[in-house]
């Protein structure tokens, strides 16, 4: 078992100075694993290879400067993700502004004050593990799409689709790209019901009665009481999806009968993208609709089963959308 000791978080410290160096360590070593470099090209390989959680870097060095170090290393889709904070002596805003410009997410000057520095790589380390934990979040929400897709469509790559076309769509609608990013990763939980819908409706390869109808009709529920209720915006967007996806335009859906702009909005362009993505593609009861007929049934539902304006949109965009189809193609067996 790895001990404590081993699991803190991991530093690069590149200073020029042994003296500089000592200083650092002296007010880092007891709460992290250091390791040092003093040179530019030496905080490369270190980066590289160790994958420290952040880098705190001096700007003037001989040969690679520390500006130039953090620019090798933003280029790199190794270390670009790891955060660097300049330590240097310079003091001029146009300094701070030359380090912001090179990719640092901080500045601090020399002389160093000890809890200055602490507070700052906390904070700096909080903020990955933030974004880790929202990525993590996100791969969890993704998976949770996928294996509910997985019932009665192998590969799982309609959920892929039709969140890229939902972003798209919403993009289109002039919301914002941060609003279309969430829309992009609630997206693929619209069918979570389908966990409790019973194979031999969700697989029949024929028509399904009114009764099976009836049963099938009842993911929407399920898919909303299986996400819940939670603080989580991206969650509430997730459970309001999944109940709302079946709704049309005319109020004739399902599971509530609701029309118009009473349908969330999320959930009108959800509706788009999933039954245009189900035309095109091969089941194993049809064969994957032409592009020109699936658009040709949008357009006939105009103001019956969808939102018309967002139709337009959609269409407006389709050469981004055949683009997504395209790299997220099925493969033959």
């Amino acid at each position: 078992m790895l001990s404590q000791q081993d699991q803190r978080p991991r530093l690069l410290i590149v200073d020029d100075e042994p003296t500089n160096l000592q200083i650092l360590r002296q007010v880092l070593q007891a709460d992290y694993r250091l390791l040092f470099a003093r040179d530019g090209e030496k905080a490369l390989q270190l980066a590289a290879a160790e994958r420290p959680d952040l880098i705190l870097l001096d700007v003037m060095m001989p040969g690679l400067t520390g500006l130039e170090t953090c620019q090798r290393l933003k280029a790199d889709p190794v270390t670009q993700g790891i955060p660097v904070i300049f330590v240097t002596a310079l003091t001029d805003a146009s300094d701070e502004s030359a380090g912001f410009a090179a990719g640092g997410v901080d500045y601090i000057t020399k002389p160093i004050s000890p809890p200055v520095v602490s507070a700052r790589v906390r904070t700096h380390l909080s903020l990955v593990r933030v974004d880790e934990l929202r990525k993590t979040r996100l791969q969890i929400i993704q998976c949770l799409g996928r294996a509910a897709e997985y019932r009665d469509n192998e590969t799982g790559l309609h959920v892929i689709r039709m969140s890229h076309y939902c972003r798209i769509i919403a993009l289109a609608a002039g919301f914002s790209p941060a609003w279309a990013e969430e829309l992009f990763h609630a997206a693929p939980m619209h069918d979570i019901g389908k966990i409790g819908t019973p194979d031999s409706v969700l697989l029949k390869p024929g028509r399904l009665d009114d009764g099976e109808m009836t049963v099938m009709k009842q993911h929407a529920l399920m898919g909303a009481e299986i996400i819940g209720d939670h603080d989580s915006p991206l969650l509430q967007m997730a459970r309001t999806i999944a109940l709302h996806h079946h709704e049309k335009y005319d109020g004739t859906g399902y599971p509530h009968g609701i029309a118009g702009e009473d349908i969330p909005v999320e959930a009108r362009i959800v509706a788009i993208a999933d039954v245009f993505d189900a035309l095109t593609s091969v089941r194993p009861y049809k064969a994957a609709w032409p592009t020109e007929e699936a658009v040709a049934l949008l357009e006939k539902e105009k103001g019956r089963h969808f939102d018309p304006q967002l139709v337009d949109l959609f269409i407006s965009r389709l050469p981004e959308v055949l683009e997504v189809k395209e790299r997220f193609a099925e493969t033959a067996a």
